[in-house]
């Protein structure tokens, strides 16, 4: 099979046989269609999985491939739902009052990561996936959000604005021990830690929006694409590929799917049935 074609020519583990959820996007800007979709990293067996009568935004697979977890409005709200894969069900686990958005999966599939704002302070948060009161684990003033687990669940890198501009930063899977990573010029945000462990991904902001990776003890910074609108990586299963969408210019609020190998050489257009936004890679299925 191509798995088996690619890591015996690159001697790095394989990632064909894997799905991507994504945020499928048809319409005008200001009134976009936005509906949850999955399909193979290739861009077959499509299917949608909303019909977009609400907006979906930021999903994200479970390792266990049961659930996605994403953003959608409860009485023009943002609130986190749950959809499950086998039964097509939806159900809400956060949100009531308070904002809540960006949600994450642990690598064990019992937590989700989100983003709270109450009291005009956004922290990070988990909750039980099967649902349950939410535990607060940052708690400075400043706007902390986009938390994403390490490969083996004991940190947790995030962004925060704590010191006067958005920036990186990497704790314990408790809260405890933060300490800021990033320190180019510009802004940093959507961090994602590679399933290796080895890199963290983000979008760099700086008169326009790139794609890099660092380490996570911060340094070794390098910039993979040269777009203007690249944002939102999500790495694939071996950790060597990133996947991110390209908002087109001239203001039409379209954008597609790209990847692109940690060369940065290697970028190319994933094919979409309409247009794209918000790619999560999934694991290998078992």
């Amino acid at each position: 099979c191509a798995d088996m074609v690619y890591s015996k020519l690159t001697g790095e583990g394989p990632y064909f046989d894997s799905r991507v959820v994504y945020v499928s996007e048809t319409g005008p800007k200001g009134r976009r269609i936005k509906r949850l979709a999955i399909m193979d990293q290739d861009g077959e067996n499509h299917r949608f999985l909303t019909n977009g009568q609400a907006i979906a935004l930021t999903p994200r697979l479970s390792p266990d491939q049961r659930s996605i977890v994403y953003m959608s409005y409860l009485n023009d709200r943002p609130a986190i739902y749950v959809y499950d894969l086998a039964s097509g069900r939806q159900r809400l686990l956060v949100g009531n009052t308070d904002l809540t958005f960006a949600p994450r999966v642990s690598p064990d599939s019992r937590w989700v990561l989100f983003s709270m704002a109450r009291s005009s302070n956004t922290d990070i948060y988990r909750v039980p996936l099967s649902g349950g009161t939410p535990q607060r684990l940052t708690t400075s003033t400043a706007i902390d959000t986009g938390g994403t687990y390490s490969p083996d669940g004991s940190r947790i890198a995030f962004e925060s604005d704590r010191s006067g501009t958005q920036q990186l930063y990497v704790m314990n899977a408790d809260g405890s021990q933060q300490q800021r990573i990033s320190f180019g010029s510009g802004r940093y945000a959507t961090p994602v830690w590679s399933p290796r462990g080895d890199l963290i991904a983000y979008t760099k902001i700086g008169g326009s929006f790139r794609i890099g990776v660092m380490s996570p003890a911060g340094g070794n910074e390098k910039l993979l694409t040269d777009g203007s609108q690249d944002e939102g990586p999500s790495w694939s299963p071996n950790g060597r590929v990133l996947m991110f969408f390209r908002s087109s210019g001239g203001g039409s609020g379209k954008a597609d799917l790209w990847s692109v190998d940690l060369t940065g050489v290697n970028v190319r257009r994933v094919p979409t049935v309409l247009d794209g936004s918000d790619p999560a890679w999934g694991p290998l299925r078992p």
